[in-house]
């Protein structure tokens, strides 16, 4: 008599293995802006300008210089994510028995918390590169075709009113990055130097280069224990720039 089990699957234990849940590098940014909140659809913020005319003498009744009020609107993109999860569809897979309760009335799923961690993060990920990538309609990933457009749009735009200050890919090695921030920090207004929120945002990639290029030009002055390295966020302070921040963004 001889055995037949050309009718049978190897074995392979499924539920005695670990289940690796997938890393997302949530985004940053909303850390280091101001968050305007309970807006509806759209609401203006409020800008307000003084230019100063100085004149010689004292006793002047003919006026000078001007004070400017002007306005930008922000507006609410709404965005949706649906899931349709059911559990019956894990009856008949291994995670029928990992991860629901006996019997056939699923009440329960035991991956409830990491499920929902992990979307949590991946919003916080399409949140970043919405904020700096989205391009007013244009459909996208993270933003849908919102019609409003990211910081990257806003700072390169010539009626933004601000003067951009950007790494291009060029300049971007371990190499010579620390030259070109060094320019950048030179070419920057003089009127917001003692500023103490002003901030290099850089993608991981360029953050990574970053370190590099610091402890390839002088490792006394660069402390790896400066860098705050926890989920989502890269950031170190510029050394001799104590009210520079360096930030390493998902979203660019």
């Amino acid at each position: 008599m001889s055995l037949n089990v050309s009718a049978l699957s190897d074995f392979n234990n499924q539920i005695a293995g670990e289940l690796i849940i997938k890393m997302v590098y949530a985004g940053s940014t909303m850390e280091y802006v101001t968050i305007q909140e309970g807006v509806k659809f759209q609401e203006p913020i409020n800008l307000f300008e003084v230019s100063l005319h100085m004149q010689n003498g004292t006793c002047i009744s003919s006026a000078s210089g001007s004070a400017t009020f002007t306005q930008r609107t922000i507006e609410v993109c709404p965005r949706t994510s649906f899931d349709a999860l059911c559990l019956k569809d894990l009856d008949k897979k291994y995670l029928g028995i990992s991860a629901l309760a006996p019997g056939s009335y699923n009440e329960t799923f035991a991956l409830a918390t990491q499920y929902s961690e992990l979307l949590v993060n991946q919003f916080q990920k399409a949140n970043d590169q919405f904020l700096w990538q989205q391009v007013s309609g244009s459909a996208s990933t993270f933003g849908g075709t919102c019609a409003v457009s990211g910081l990257a749009t806003i700072i390169s735009s010539s009626t933004s009113g601000v003067v951009p200050v950007v790494i291009n890919a060029a300049s971007s090695s371990a190499a010579n990055i620390l030259t070109t921030m060094d320019s950048m920090i030179a070419t920057s207004s003089a009127d917001v130097a003692d500023r103490d929120d002003l901030t290099f945002f850089m993608s991981v990639s360029l953050f990574r280069n970053y370190l590099t290029g610091l402890r390839l030009a002088n490792n006394f002055y660069f402390d790896p224990a400066s860098v705050t390295n926890r989920p989502g966020l890269y950031e170190m302070k510029y050394p001799f720039q104590p009210n520079v921040t360096v930030v390493g963004t998902v979203g660019l």
